[in-house]
């Protein structure tokens, strides 16, 4: 329901990348995100690029991509030579993703399919999905591993980016009804890192090999989208949004802003294989 509210109104606030999930941002000498709304765009790449590299997609990679977003991985991942096939249940996404990469000229090594993760064929060399995890709902993470786990070849990696929030939070939210879960993201669930790990390990023979946190790269795009969203607010009437709309996303962005910039929830790139590699 959420990603298929409207393309136009992701595309006033999101830079021409279309990417809806954290940046990585240069980082000044004491460790903090440069961030600016003209160096957005680059570091969504950056952040694809990392992903990518850790599951080493490179020419003729058979590539799952599990959250198509609006194709802007898929579309690196193709110009590096990958074979990608991507999944998405969003209608709305798959229509602008295909054409995306249509314009692009990649339609010949880049798919997106409208299908449900669950029902993935193939075998790949290598899976990613970014901040996807959080949206399939607690009770379905075992299938979400056992999915990754059936689909990746021998010796394949499999590189997911989520947000994640501490153990106890999580286990203290699973039993509330939150503002973000009843107006955001109904059915959606933050996972820990710990449960991240032990439902792997609990249901496949995938183990996380490697975590990289950048928290603070997610509290500055957040700040990039709302300031944005405020300036182009305007436009929402048009679009069929009203007050109560614009006035509900504005606390939303902030509300995630504020989780970051407090620690309550951060964010990782993870690694998982089936066996033991060097980080």
């Amino acid at each position: 329901r959420h990603y298929d509210l409207s393309n136009e109104l992701f595309a006033l606030f999101l830079d021409p990348t279309m990417t809806y999930s954290s940046a990585i941002f240069p980082t000044a000498p004491g460790g903090a995100p440069e961030a600016s709304w003209d160096a957005l765009p680059a570091a969504q790449h950056r952040k694809i690029d990392r992903l990518l590299d850790l599951a080493r997609v490179g020419p003729g990679t058979r590539l799952l991509e599990i959250g198509t977003g609006w194709g802007e991985l898929a579309m690196r991942a193709a110009t590096r030579g990958a074979r990608v096939v991507s999944l998405t249940l969003s209608e709305e996404q798959l229509d602008l993703a295909r054409r995306r990469i249509a314009r692009a000229g990649l339609d010949d090594r880049a798919e997106v399919r409208l299908c449900d993760y669950r029902a993935a064929e193939g075998v790949y060399d290598a899976v990613v999905s970014v901040e996807m995890i959080e949206a399939v709902g607690r009770p379905f993470w075992p299938d979400y591993f056992a999915t990754l786990d059936r689909v990746l070849a021998p010796g394949g990696r499999v590189a997911l980016q989520s947000i994640s929030m501490p153990h106890d939070r999580m286990l203290a939210g699973s039993r509330t009804q939150t503002w973000i879960l009843k107006y955001i993201f109904p059915g959606g669930r933050i996972p820990s890192v710990r449960a991240i790990r032990e439902t792997a390990a609990r249901h496949t023979r995938l183990r996380v090999t490697r975590t990289d946190a950048f928290g603070p790269h997610y509290a500055e795009t957040l700040r990039l989208w709302r300031e944005r969203f405020a300036e182009q607010s305007a436009q929402l009437g048009g679009l069929g949004f009203d007050e109560v709309f614009r006035r509900t996303w504005e606390f939303y962005l902030a509300y995630c802003e504020a989780g970051f910039r407090t620690g309550y929830l951060d964010v990782h790139q993870l690694l998982l294989t089936r066996e033991e590699v060097t980080a």
